[in-house]
């Protein structure tokens, strides 16, 4: 006679399983368009960070890549001649070989987007791109960048182009003038997508890094996801800090969950906090908690008005709020076994999963891009999603990322990702983070994870 338990276990692994969103059945490819130093790599990195991290499976195919390996030293921007014959080969050779890469990327890994980066200046390149696509069945939506102001531009070439692998033993004026020399090369051909000629493409324009936009022909709801993040994010320079709240009455009893307040430790930490805050002289600081007490108890110290978000409250353990670990072994041991085996998906009976929470948090990463700075005090779980999205960290990673208390984390976006900065602020706490167990394969037998359960916590 089957166990309850293990049948228990296989139904809530198959519910997982299907927790993974597939939000078309036809794969979608996002073809980047405009002349080099307008935002491309940057606006194509930001969008697989993101759909990845809302379990959207997403590769980023930049065609420069493909270059610089077909083409080992970079001379000049003669490279980019129109009526260069032999470069003109290299450079379509490469463009072919990606998207290659991009079909095999959709058959083999089951991707679902791929963004290709490309200038893709030219309509005849873009109809060689629709040709493919139409004929392997995929989606194709197009994101133009436009740019014309001259700061925003030499700026970009700055921060990007002289990290460039093309330009490491260069002269800074020698590289500027060879780029530049670079971008005329692609202008002469250079025809942007026409409002008229080309209306029955699916695209979106986005002139001057976000100071107007152009949509046209929205096919899904996927393109609509991808549309509502483009026109939400911008390059302004700005810093988001993110802290826990102080340690918790529950937290010095290792009880996970519920709304208690702060501890002793807990009042100090919130007090140092705000002098921190005030010691980096933050213009027009936003602070964000969640609704539970520990994180409106520390915002109150720190002395500024804050704004409670319910997205941002910890991830509802359900039957097991405020339980011990040791005590989720003892009274629900399958339960204990399977969060083991995968931690991102395993929701707690009648309470949330990780990835239940990545979906929470969606509109306050949103809000997070559209404003400039913002202090979030907030819990454990919920400062593992917002770290992930901003480092660009996996499913699997995500649910084991450091978040001690009393510790405040400084992300700075810069070209193509993010620095972070961390701050302890000298007030000691309890530990509650928990490793990942070394003995738990999240491929083995459901009957073998319940004879091997984790001892430690």
């Amino acid at each position: 006679m089957e166990n309850p338990q293990l049948e228990n276990v296989r139904r809530r692994r198959c519910d997982s399983a299907a927790s993974v969103p597939q939000l078309c059945n036809s794969p979608t490819m996002i073809v980047m368009v405009g002349l080099p130093a307008r935002g491309k790599t940057y606006i194509s990195k930001k969008l697989t960070r993101y759909l990845n991290w809302i379990g959207v499976p997403t590769k980023m195919f930049n065609v420069g890549q493909y270059r610089r390996e077909a083409v080992k030293t970079y001379k000049n921007f003669e490279f980019f001649k129109p009526d260069n014959d032999e470069a003109m080969k290299i450079r379509k050779a490469c463009a072919s070989a990606a998207l290659k890469d991009v079909a095999a990327y959709f058959t083999k890994e089951q991707g679902q987007v791929a963004v290709f980066d490309a200038t893709n200046t030219t309509r005849e390149r873009r109809a060689v791109i629709n040709s493919f696509a139409k004929e392997k069945g995929y989606k194709v939506f197009f994101v133009e960048s436009v740019c014309e102001d001259p700061d925003i531009i030499a700026e970009n070439i700055k921060q990007v182009k002289f990290g460039s692998p093309d330009y490491a033993d260069r002269d800074v004026d020698e590289a500027m003038e060879d780029f530049n020399q670079r971008i005329e090369c692609y202008r002469e051909h250079y025809m942007p997508i026409d409002d008229e000629k080309d209306r029955k493409l699916s695209y979106i324009k986005i002139f001057d890094v976000g100071s107007r936009y152009l949509v046209n022909k929205v096919q899904d709801h996927i393109q609509s996801r991808i549309v509502y993040y483009l026109m939400n994010i911008h390059v302004t320079p700005r810093s988001i800090y993110l802290s826990r709240h102080g340690e918790s009455e529950l937290n010095l009893l290792g009880r996970i969950g519920g709304d208690s307040g702060l501890s002793p430790q807990g009042h100090k930490y919130a007090s140092a906090l705000g002098v921190f805050i005030k010691s980096q002289k933050i213009n027009d600081l936003k602070v964000w908690t969640s609704h539970m007490k520990r994180t409106i108890q520390t915002a109150e110290a720190v002395g500024m008005q804050y704004e409670q978000w319910k997205a941002l409250n910890e991830i509802d353990a359900g039957v097991c709020e405020e339980l011990t670990y040791e005590e989720i072994q003892e009274k629900f041991p399958e339960e204990f076994a399977m969060r083991d085996q995968d931690k991102y998906r395993y929701r707690y009976p009648k309470g949330e999963s990780y990835e239940d929470l990545v979906h929470r948090l969606e509109p306050v990463i949103m809000e997070l891009e559209r404003q400039e700075n913002v202090l979030v005090i907030c819990h454990q779980a919920v400062m593992r999603c917002l770290l992930a999205y901003f480092l660009d960290k996996s499913a699997d990673e995500l649910p084991y990322l450091k978040c001690s208390l009393h510790t405040v984390l400084k992300l700075t976006p810069v070209a193509y990702g993010c620095k972070i900065e961390s701050f302890f602020l000298n007030i000691e706490a309890v530990n509650t983070h928990r490793d990942k167990p070394e003995n738990v394969d999240i491929n083995r037998n459901p009957d073998e994870a319940l004879i091997t359960v984790p001892d430690h916590i």
